[in-house]
């Protein structure tokens, strides 16, 4: 019995979970998670192919119901069109994970054009707080939700090659928490804050990146991409139910330095 009541708690059944970035990486990684524990997800991310081919994937490997839609998170309108067509399709939201990100590379930080600034803006904070707004409405005036912000340890450590993205998502910190304030009681805001892990950027990384992981990680290594979804699971479901406000680092202990 009391193993089944602890399965309770993580018991995501008859839940809609909407993830962006959800195509691949640690998006794709919390969907499968998500669906395995009986919620219905839909997948969102910019391609449209992308999507589908990872709902088809989840479907076959859970029979649960994966709902693909295409949404650039940097575009308001995009947003509310999605938005608006989960809520078509099953009337409610429980949870959002606002996973979809962008860190694209540039020469010096003099080199970062005005547009690339914005589109790295728009996509990793402007993106979450149009969704929130929205979602998190509506979930107020409904029966509740969870808004979970997918940030990054470049919000506390930030290196020369990603200011933009590491203001960015120390914005979204910030967020998470004025969320967490502004959508309570009924809805609770928390972040996942993840360090290196092996998803596909990791495939550019040099053997210099990869020995000053091992320096500076505690546990040796990158994380693996389904070793996000612990902290992913417990912000969704019924076992967070008192955690508000929270940023949790999910990166193996990793050293910042000076």
């Amino acid at each position: 019995m009391q193993a089944d009541k602890i399965a309770h708690y993580f018991d995501l059944t008859d839940k809609v979970i909407v993830v962006t970035g959800g195509s691949r990486g640690l998006g794709f990684e919390m969907c499968r998670a998500f669906a395995q524990s009986g919620a219905t997800v839909v997948i969102s991310s910019r391609k449209a192919e992308s999507c589908q081919r990872a709902a088809e994937l989840i479907e076959q490997e859970t029979g649960q119901t994966c709902l693909p839609v295409a949404c650039h998170v940097g575009d308001w309108d995009a947003c509310d069109a999605m938005v608006e067509k989960v809520y078509e399709q099953y009337d409610r939201i429980d949870v959002l994970v606002n996973n979809a990100g962008m860190s694209p590379r540039y020469e010096s930080p003099a080199a970062v054009s005005r547009e690339l600034f914005d589109k790295v803006i728009g996509v990793n904070l402007a993106g979450p707080f149009r969704l929130s707004a929205t979602v998190g409405e509506q979930m107020a005036r409904g029966r509740g939700g969870s808004i979970i912000n997918v940030s990054s340890i470049a919000a506390v450590a930030p290196s020369a090659s990603e200011l933009p993205y590491a203001a960015a998502k120390a914005g979204l910190n910030n967020l998470t928490e004025g969320l967490a304030h502004t959508f309570g009681p009924k809805v609770r805001c928390n972040g996942i804050m993840p360090g290196a892990f092996m998803t596909d950027i990791s495939t550019a990384w040099t053997e210099e990146v990869k020995n000053a992981l091992s320096a500076l990680v505690p546990l040796g290594r990158a994380g693996q991409p389904e070793e996000i979804v612990g902290a992913a699971l417990y912000l969704a479901s019924d076992a967070s139910r008192y955690t508000n406000g929270a940023i949790i680092k999910v990166d193996g202990g990793t050293a910042f330095g000076n």
